[in-house]
């Protein structure tokens, strides 16, 4: 039986395809380690060699989508054609590497930093670009590291080398105008001028306009599981530079190096990490995002989250099945059954938040589960029993994850204004409990509460009715008055409540109109 093509696929195999030999002075296929030491020898070292593959032909009788929701620029006049040139283009490459600069990542597998690139900048920039235009540049190995994930487990993270983040970020300069007038309205990760917040904005427009459910779906292990094929078939619908997308693939298969030392080839994926896998996500990920409006379904994505809103259970379970079954056969990737449901979107956590209908007929934005939980083990961590410094140096590191956390959450709803509030006072009993156990014995701690105005039978009481801890005293009525919430904000603690009081929430404000500006 002949399986029917959907209409949502939209790719087209050539005739007569085949494997097309690769001229000497182009990227083409894979050579001996010795043959490949003529990589960028740059600073005095090359980087390790790695396996090219061929670079198949990609079907181009697709003309590219016209732009959903998101008009095309009017300024397309200018910019510069995907071609080889314009990526190796000197003002690109010093752009790309100011970009990298400011990043100032970690070192790749040469261990080259960034600091060691930019003392001989001049001489990098001219070889990089070189190689670029005589087609001999070949990217290095990938450092694998493993970082922790919230949820539990870790999430294994690529790190370029840095002549190579340069290549990559000059190639996303040069290709992301022209993919970005023809991304989704629905799209909110790695675009300029877009974030979580207009996110989970867009989200709360879709629940005021009625949806009642919605379908949370989670990609599972998305950038290992791109395939290259489909990949690479979307960008030659769009680039006619050939030199360009065989440069592309030759970063996607550029070999990784693991912790321990070994190296393994890439068939699959595109490592996070470097500059240039943000916008390939987008890329692979616009075809859902065009099934989805073709379907008429509202939704929002950010990155490998996408969220869909519907008024109903029964169409939420209906939509979830064919999206699903859509991603897993077109698209050849994982949908995480695990993490993925249909819920009440109050139920869920999407980018830290979760979004309740009020009484009123307002939709609130609230801090999920998730995002309080970790909140609470942050202040833990930040104000350790056994702190040995000064009272100022714990409020310091306090202040500069609290300052990070309010700019983000701080466009919470009123409706946890009193969860913010409770979050201040539980930091200053902590901040009290550390003061109290750097104070010492327990009799010098009555000495010091005398010393700040406190009776001495209360004092004594306060601490020695509380054997031999401190948390227990650092809530009493004595020490409270002794270290009052003004000795805190003299001392420059930053209070969430007086945060979010004082900040302009314009995305995610109580009123119905929404906007995309914040402040």
């Amino acid at each position: 039986m002949t399986k029917r093509r959907e209409k949502s696929d939209g790719l087209v195999v050539p005739k007569d395809r085949r494997k097309t030999e690769a001229p000497s002075n182009r990227i083409g296929k894979g050579s001996t380690a010795n043959e490949q030491a003529r990589q960028l020898d740059l600073l005095g070292g090359s980087a390790a060699s790695l396996a090219r593959s061929d670079v198949e032909g990609a079907g181009r009788s697709r003309s590219s989508r016209a732009p959903v929701h998101v008009p095309s620029s009017a300024k397309s006049e200018f910019l510069s054609a995907m071609t080889i040139e314009s990526v190796a283009n000197e003002a690109n490459l010093r752009g790309a590497f100011r970009r990298v600069a400011a990043n100032d990542g970690a070192a790749g597998a040469d261990r080259v930093s960034v600091a060691e690139v930019k003392e001989h900048l001049d001489v990098v920039l001219a070889e990089l670009r070189r190689t670029l235009l005589d087609g001999s540049y070949r990217p290095g190995l990938v450092r694998r590291v493993w970082i922790p994930k919230s949820g539990g487990g870790q999430r294994g993270l690529g790190i370029p080398n840095v002549v190579d983040r340069i290549a990559q970020q000059a190639v996303h300069q040069v290709l992301g105008p022209h993919f970005e007038s023809t991304f989704h309205d629905g799209s909110h990760g790695f675009r300029p001028g877009r974030s979580c917040h207009t996110a989970v904005s867009r989200a709360r427009e879709h629940m005021l306009a009625g949806a009642e459910y919605v379908v949370d779906l989670d990609l599972e292990k998305f950038f290992d599981r791109v395939n290259h094929d489909r990949l690479m078939a979307r960008l030659a619908a769009r680039i006619d530079d050939k030199v360009v997308l065989k440069l592309i693939r030759s970063m996607l298969t550029a070999g990784v190096a693991l912790p321990d030392g070994v190296v393994v080839t890439t068939t699959e994926g595109t490592p996070q990490g470097g500059p240039l896998s943000p916008l390939l996500s987008n890329i692979v990920l616009d075809e859902l995002d065009g099934e989805l409006e073709r379907r008429g379904l509202k939704f929002v994505r950010y990155a490998d989250d996408c969220n869909i809103y519907v008024g109903s259970e029964r169409a939420a379970h209906r939509v979830m099945s064919g999206v699903v079954r859509f991603i897993e056969s077109r698209l050849r990737l994982k949908v995480n059954a695990s993490k993925s449901a249909v819920a009440k979107p109050e139920d869920r956590h999407f980018l830290g938040f979760r979004l309740r209908h009020g009484v009123d007929g307002d939709v609130e934005v609230l801090l999920s589960k998730r995002s309080i939980e970790r909140l609470q083990a942050k202040i833990v961590e930040l104000t350790p029993r056994n702190w040995g410094r000064g009272l100022d140096a714990c409020v310091k590191k306090l202040n500069q994850y609290l300052t990070g956390w309010i700019g983000f959450f701080g466009v919470v709803s009123s409706g946890e204004q009193s969860l913010l509030g409770t979050k201040d006072a539980h930091i200053r009993r902590r901040l009290r409990a550390l003061q109290l156990r750097q104070w010492g014995y327990r009799r010098h701690i009555v000495r010091h509460l005398i010393k700040l105005g406190s009776k001495p039978p209360s004092a004594w009481k306060a601490v020695y009715g509380a054997r031999h801890s401190t948390w227990r005293p650092s809530h009493t009525p004595v020490v409270d008055r002794a270290l009052p919430n003004k000795l805190f904000r003299e001392r420059g603690l930053v209070s969430l409540l007086s945060a979010w009081l004082s900040r302009d929430r314009g995305v995610i404000a109580q009123s119905r109109q929404l906007s995309l500006a914040f402040a």
